[in-house]
């Protein structure tokens, strides 16, 4: 994607001028991304003259909607290469994914002997359900820890995991140091012994090309918001044949067959696992912002974007490493995010600093206090890239780096 492409681009996203019509430097799109006007106007189309609810009306208006909510399954079915719409569960987010897997595949399939794999880098959403279904089951975690340079190290995986490990819970991209997992090897590791593999999707699906087949997962999550669509829905994509077997989580609406007073039957997947009244406006709000993300994309794929943000991450990483007070984290090699830490600076007044500058960083431990406590820091400053980045955003950072060196100088 040509840095022209992408300055055109910043003119979809409404978010991306202060209320004085300056522009503002957003550089947390790991936390969520900006919303093209693409998607806002099809979240406004849903919920004016389009609404209605899906599944169970009659009328006309209801039937529409309910084509449109089916067809966004369909597309997101598309994106992440499933074989089919089948495989794709609507949930409230990725958080909510990953504890749909920790209490319903969890509750029914790990036992006292038990073992479940996670890394030293993983977000708390996918480090507390797991803890929460081990607790009830007896089951054991263990840590797969990092190379020097920030990747989950796969060597010590490969010699680690026995068949007492049921389960493989693994970020594909790290939210906080933009490495970039070996999805394929971790699969082929983990189904060695017999274990499933979930992906935490939310870093990867917006900036890399996804064939679940390819990578071999079981499980995979993903977050609308971090994908230029809207809060309040995710998806948990997995294997037909493993959600078949799935017992039901949330009971309610819409996930039933047949209820009487003395027994249930229930619906069959994904239905089984979205009960109540569903995430419909933000399901078409979803499949606009796919569309967009594909069409900014063109011939070069989501490659392309990964590439464009890369090469942002790079150039951030080769400037700040010229500060002396300033150390950079992760690998060299990463997808669009840069954390750092400034001497004798706080993130959060590092941060601060910044916002009066109209520049956006995160600053914190982004919900990774286990890798802070690797790091040997309490929080680190995070510079994350997205579709519509570029020079003058990471011009603006250093401006408002050199102006925080002088204030604490």
């Amino acid at each position: 994607m040509s840095e022209a492409a992408t300055l055109s681009r910043k003119a979809d996203f409404p978010g991306l001028v202060t209320a004085e019509g300056k522009p503002w430097h957003y550089l947390d799109t790991a936390a969520t991304a900006q919303k093209p006007r693409a998607v806002i106007d099809a979240m406004s189309r849903a919920l004016g003259k389009d609404y209605a609810t899906v599944h169970r009306g009659v009328y006309g208006r209801s039937a529409q909607m309910t084509l449109g909510y089916e067809a966004a399954r369909r597309r997101v079915a598309g994106f992440v290469g499933a074989k089919n719409e089948n495989e794709i569960v609507f949930v409230r987010g990725a958080t909510e994914g990953i504890n749909l897997v920790a209490n319903s595949w969890g509750r029914a399939n790990l036992r006292e002997g038990d073992r479940i794999m996670l890394s030293q880098l993983e977000h708390h959403s996918n480090i507390v359900p797991w803890q929460i279904v081990a607790q009830e089951t007896s089951a054991k975690i263990d840590v797969c820890p990092l190379t020097e340079d920030g990747l989950i190290d796969l060597d010590w995986l490969e010699a680690n995991l026995t068949r007492a490990h049921k389960l493989v819970a693994l970020a594909h991209m790290s939210n906080v140091l933009g490495s970039v997992l070996g999805a394929k090897r971790a699969a082929k590791a983990a189904h060695a012994v017999g274990a499933k593999l979930l992906l935490d999707g939310c870093q990867s699906a917006p900036r890399m090309r996804l064939a679940m087949d390819e990578l071999g997962c079981d499980f995979f999550v993903l977050s609308a918001h971090k994908l230029y669509g809207p809060t309040g829905i995710g998806v948990l994509w997995a294997r037909e044949d493993i959600l078949e077997e799935m017992p039901p989580w949330h009971g309610g609406g819409a996930m039933i067959d047949r209820v009487t007073f003395e027994k249930s039957t229930y619906a069959p997947p994904p239905q089984r696992f979205e009960a109540g009244t569903p995430m419909i406006t933000e399901a078409i709000a979803l499949h606009a912002a796919i569309d967009y993300v594909e069409e900014v994309a063109g011939e070069a794929g989501m490659q392309g974007l990964f590439a464009h943000e890369a090469d942002l991450a790079a150039r951030t990483r080769e400037a700040l490493s010229r500060i002396n007070s300033v150390r950079v984290l992760g690998p060299e090699q990463s997808a669009g995010i840069v954390s750092f830490v400034m001497e004798g600076v706080h993130p959060h007044d590092l941060g601060t600093i910044l916002d009066e500058e109209n520049v956006a960083i995160r600053a914190g431990h982004h919900c990774c206090q286990p890798l802070m406590d690797h790091l040997g820091v309490p929080a680190t400053a995070r510079a994350s890239f997205g579709l519509y980045s570029d020079d003058s955003d990471i011009e603006a950072l250093l401006r408002g780096i050199e102006r925080t060196q002088k204030i604490f100088g």
